[in-house]
């Protein structure tokens, strides 16, 4: 312990180097409360790409594991300490580099915040279009470990589809750049695809090309009330096949209205099964609004609410946002991340709700219902151990929901420790070894973020 911390205190600033245990305690773990952490030998905090490397060269030498962080705002446990690791918190490395209008491309250090980033592009006319829920405080260093995706992910995408190039630290220290700046570019294998959504078990991104897209015009927003989940599934699978492209299609149930109301007072109609919000921000968005509207009427709609102008669509966007905080406020949860195709959305809604009465819990869901995303949340006591038990076999009972209707385990959050028994069984035989293979080519020793994923 005394040899690791000496050798890193020599290529680190002053006050980069935290031992203390309620320091270390406060960074050992991520969101994702139901996973364990570990008790973390020491947080290290660099400001520079050479400083990075210093950390995983003495990694290397010591053999000690090493588990990159970002803001922390992960939901399954991907940022989670084990015994003995160097913490190697990135949110120092918060610089925007570069914004490039004619190019369309921003060039970023791995703790920007992904709404900070948003702003500075704004400023030249630009977007960076992924959104997660917790986009004011969560950091493209993490999006990019985790693929994040967001509110708009139906209309402009994830994470993935805006990373054109990294700049990266191997496990032995060694400065790895991949992809480009222009905006095509096939030359060897795609490396950069491979490490967004790598979690940090490949390598450590200290730099990222990101590409930027023109300012769309401020979204308009639609409100649909239905009295079943199964009439706002359909109505999403008709706006869908009609060819409508929505920027934003979100789905809460009564569970969440009821909560974001108790939180924010933000008097959404409680009545309602299912509400769903259907967003454009296109030229012609007043116009398709309307013809939305008609269809959410056809398939049942018992309500529907056009938004007047920008406010009110920023306050119905500001209610799905708090959709999360409000049912934590709810108990202990547990946060589901499955993604199925739209066209099953409704059987895994349906097979959520049957899931909750039968291990007799409360399960809040709310889903990017655009592209099938959907997040059931399971409420529970933390302090009932039957309770509890509950809550683990409902989390896994919709996990293998998901996988019988077609869909993945993650879309968005990541594996993390929580779902790496699932990845599993997603993957296969064949396809979990040849993952592990990988692993070993850019990490022979095993020592970044051991545990995770894999």
């Amino acid at each position: 312990m005394g040899d690791l911390v000496e050798r890193l205190a020599q290529g680190l600033g002053e006050g980069a180097v935290a031992v203390d245990p309620d320091v270390t305690a406060a960074y050992a773990h991520d969101m994702a409360g139901f996973c364990e952490a570990g008790r973390p030998a020491v947080v290290v905090f660099p400001e520079t790409v050479e400083q990075v490397r210093h950390v995983l060269r003495t990694a290397t030498d010591l053999r000690v594991p090493v588990v990159p962080q970002g803001a922390r705002t992960g939901l399954s446990g991907g940022a989670n300490a084990v015994d003995g690791c160097i913490l190697l918190s990135m949110t120092r490395m918060n610089r925007i580099l570069e914004i490039d209008p004619v190019n369309r491309i921003a060039v970023v250090e791995p703790g920007v915040v992904n709404a900070e980033l948003s702003r500075a592009a704004a400023g030249h006319g630009l977007a960076y279009p992924p959104d997660p829920s917790s986009w004011e405080s969560c950091t493209i260093g993490g999006n990019i470990g985790t693929g994040a995706g967001g509110l708009c992910c139906v209309k402009y995408g994830t994470t993935s589809e805006y990373v054109l190039g990294l700049d990266v630290v191997l496990a032995d220290g060694r400065l790895l750049t991949t992809g480009r700046r222009t905006a095509k570019g096939v030359a060897g294998y795609d490396l950069t695809r491979l490490l967004v959504g790598s979690e940090g078990t490949l390598a450590v991104v200290v730099r990222a090309v990101l590409a930027l897209r023109p300012a769309p015009p401020p979204q308009l927003v639609l409100a649909a009330e239905f009295r079943s989940t199964d009439e706002a599934c359909a109505a999403v699978c008709e706006v869908m096949a009609k060819g409508y492209t929505p920027s934003l299609m979100e789905l809460m149930d009564s569970t969440t209205v009821r909560a974001v109301n108790e939180m924010a007072r933000m008097g959404l109609p409680e009545s309602t099964r299912a509400l769903l919000l259907v967003a454009f921000d296109g030229p012609d968005q007043r116009r398709e609004v309307a013809e939305v509207a008609a269809l959410c009427d056809a398939a049942g709609a018992s309500g529907v609410v056009p938004a007047e102008d920008r406010a009110e669509s920023d306050l119905l966007l500001q209610a799905r946002r708090l959709s999360l905080p409000a049912m934590e406020r709810l108990g202990t949860t547990m946060i589901d991340d499955v993604a199925v195709p739209r066209s099953r959305l409704a059987e895994m809604l349906t097979g959520v709700a049957a899931i909750a009465e039968r291990q007799r819990l409360t399960i809040g869901m709310v889903a990017h219902a655009g592209d099938g995303n959907t997040h059931p949340v399971v409420i529970f006591d933390a302090g009932d151990a039957e309770e509890t038990a509950r809550a683990r076999g409902s989390f896994d009972e919709i996990m293998a929901l998901g996988l019988e209707l077609g869909g993945t385990v993650t879309g968005e959050h990541g594996v993390g420790l929580l779902k790496r028994e699932w990845l599993a069984r997603e993957l296969g035989p064949v396809g979990l070894e040849l993952q592990r293979q990988i692993k070993a080519v850019f990490d022979p020793l095993g020592i970044l973020n051991p545990g995770k994923t894999l």
